[in-house]
């Protein structure tokens, strides 16, 4: 490998001197959980998400790290697994060094230097890794996109680069060097043959990551040669296409800097939009960052569940009648049983808003982050850290669906222990990995505090002084977060604290009395002053709970309400009703008392809101009837946080409920 060129960090995403960028990343060991949620988060990712992850993925289950070893010649047997199975053990080596980066065990480094021994000797001598076309006779190299060619390099980009910043090996890294450099020699000439190529876009992350790693233009120049070839080219069939959807189904119909609707796969595009805001971030392109600006505002104000869930549909159609599968449909359509969104495209909403926080420096990109991880990220994963939701629907009613109707079942009524189709699990074990790397961002004199949790932060401020945080928390259970500083610099310098949107009424101190600076919901509150140690900040929050009603334009949900206390958004599930009840019985009065119930030997530990539902038994036959004269039953109940449903057998569940105004 090369001379690193550029100052080496060791962010998720290196931003660190990206020219564009408002908010920069710290480093992936500045920040670690030290009680409360995310640290058992995080312990759990530890202790069993990742180890029972590598024994499915090495073993002859998940088939992964075999697929490595036959295309290296020291195994006997053909490629098992989705083509995009490279990717998803990339993704699974990604989690296991945030890990290692965390706790310094010796052990998970002896293993990855082992699977990249085994992927390096797999590797072709001109750079070319893919063993879904390495171990098959029928096709070729980048003969035709639906292999995922292009995903399975973007996730190996990703991970060399995190492996490298976290150990310093270059072990790793010069395995993804190489394959982009062949990627480089292939695609940066204009071809019509490769110009539609890239549809499932993390290779614009990667090599924007291996960009600022090696500093080495010509990867960003590619990265850039993406963006530029979608919508360039006539939207039709050719070999390339053959046997996968195009059009919007792809993001191929419309340029991204003429793009003012997100389309089709949910994961592709979130994924497109990503890369997008890496390249934004080193180029300042106006067009660009409009784009996005307009491409973030539909998926939030228009194709995002209450749960930060995006991806309506499994199976539908675009705006302009392209065929889509996975993804985004119409504005305000936001169906409840069938909604489709993929665990993968949920967490890639929280990617995209993080870039999005760090472009513009604005709290509201934090709050979708905060939304997802607390929710629709959380429930593609069970309490104890082993079973899995690739979709993640707001109501689940037994026996209205065949879920075997399909060759790659996706959709279930329980969660599983393993997936055909093995994306999501790896990508949210990584975020949960993760996600104190997102907690604090560095301003341009100061920090920014963007999740709150039990935590240490000790990180270096852009100036090049020392700053150590600590901060306390029962969060998101409570709402009130102190924030003590235990060493800073001598002169003046700023801490911004994250107002959620929904957190009204907030109060912010310093050392016991008012910070003085302005508390609006939505927005970070910015103290700037001469700090010292031992210096305190609260900030108390009302953990009021609200009915979340839809858009008018949402049909499936009118007259209905969700539950939400804080950033947690609740659900109803039949283990809490009467033996035989069934969840579309349930109705729930506006002016219901609900009371708070911290149960901490219960999911995982959680606090339940519990309160009076109304049970109509008598509902009657047929798909219409005639009102008479309704009974109810009350009912005493708990509603549980949406992200643990399914942790007690198999039930029905709704997030929205029918009020009685």
């Amino acid at each position: 490998m090369n001379t690193i060129s550029k100052i080496q960090t060791k962010a998720i995403t290196n931003n660190l001197e990206s020219p564009y960028v408002k908010l920069k990343s710290i480093n992936v060991t500045d920040c670690k959980w030290t009680e409360g949620f995310w640290a058992d988060k995080f312990k759990t990712a530890e202790k069993v998400m990742v180890p029972y992850m590598g024994d499915v993925l090495c073993g002859d289950v998940g088939h992964a790290l075999n697929n490595f070893k036959i295309a290296a010649g020291e195994k006997k047997g053909s490629h098992q697994g989705m083509f995009w199975h490279d990717g998803d053990f990339y993704k699974f080596m990604e989690a296991k060094t945030y890990i290692y980066a965390q706790n310094g065990d010796d052990k998970l480094l002896e293993e990855l230097d082992e699977y990249i021994r085994i992927i390096g000797k797999a590797q072709e001598k001109d750079g070319y890794i893919q063993t879904q076309i390495q171990l098959r006779e029928d096709a070729d190299r980048y003969e035709n996109r639906k292999y995922h060619e292009m995903y399975n390099t973007g996730h190996l980009l990703i991970s060399g680069c995190i492996h490298y910043r976290i150990t310093g090996q270059e072990n790793f890294l010069n395995i993804a060097i190489k394959q982009a450099d062949l990627l480089y020699t292939i695609f940066m000439p204009e071809t019509k043959h490769f110009g539609r190529f890239g549809f499932n876009q993390t290779q614009i992350m990667g090599l924007v990551e291996l960009y600022r790693t090696v500093g080495d233009k010509k990867y960003l120049e590619l990265a850039e040669r993406f963006i530029d070839n979608r919508g360039k080219y006539v939207v039709e069939h050719h070999s390339t296409t053959k046997g996968y959807p195009i059009g919007d189904m792809v993001q191929e119909r419309t340029p991204l800097r003429e793009s003012n609707e997100a389309v089709g796969h949910a994961v592709l595009a979130l994924y497109y939009y990503a890369g997008a805001a890496d390249v934004y971030a080193e180029t300042g392109e106006k067009a660009l960052i409009n784009a996005l600006d307009r491409l973030w505002e539909n998926v939030t104000d228009k194709k995002m569940y209450v749960t930060g869930a995006v991806g309506q549909a499994h199976y539908g159609a675009s705006t302009s009648l392209d065929m889509i599968e996975e993804g985004f449909i119409d504005a305000f359509m936001m169906p409840n049983m069938t909604a489709y969104n993929e665990t993968c495209a949920n967490l890639c909403n929280a990617m995209f808003s993080f870039r999005m926080l760090g472009l513009h420096g604005d709290a509201k990109y934090a709050d979708i982050v905060e939304l997802v991880l607390y929710n629709s990220g959380l429930s593609g994963i069970s309490i104890e850290g082993k079973d899995y939701f690739y979709a993640n629907p707001l109501r689940m009613i037994n026996n209205t669906r065949d879920y075997h109707a399909h060759e790659n079942v996706t959709e279930t009524p329980n969660r599983e222990p393993y997936l055909s189709c093995f994306c999501c699990p790896p990508n949210l074990v990584r975020t949960v990995a993760k996600v104190s790397g997102w907690a604090y961002s560095l301003s341009k004199n100061g920090v920014s505090v963007n999740l709150y949790g039990g935590n240490n932060l000790n990180t270096t401020l852009l100036d090049g002084s020392i700053i150590k945080l600590r901060q306390e928390t029962e969060y998101p259970w409570k709402g009130i977060v102190k924030i003590i500083v235990e060493e800073c610099k001598e002169s003046s310098f700023e801490i911004m604290m994250r107002i959620p949107q929904w957190a009204k009424g907030s109060k912010l101190t310093v050392n016991g009395t008012d910070s003085e600076v302005e508390v609006v919901p939505g927005t970070f509150a910015t103290i700037d002053r001469i700090w010292k140690k031992g210096d305190e900040i609260i900030l108390d929050m009302p953990m009021e709970i609200t009915f979340i009603e839809g858009h008018p334009r949402i049909e499936e949900v009118r007259n209905q309400v969700a539950i939400k206390r804080g950033p947690i958004v609740y659900c109803i599930e039949t283990p809490d009703l009467p033996k035989d009840t069934k969840i579309l019985d349930v109705y729930i009065k506006r002016d219901v008392t609900l009371e708070v119930k911290d149960q901490n030997d219960f999911l995982g530990g959680v606090t339940t809101l519990s309160g009076e539902v109304l049970l109509r038994p008598d509902i009657g036959e047929g798909m219409y009837r005639r009102i008479d004269n309704p009974k109810w039953e009350s009912y005493k109940t708990q509603f549980v946080p949406y992200y643990a449903w399914s942790n007690r057998g198999q039930a029905e569940m709704t997030v929205f409920i029918p009020v009685i105004w």
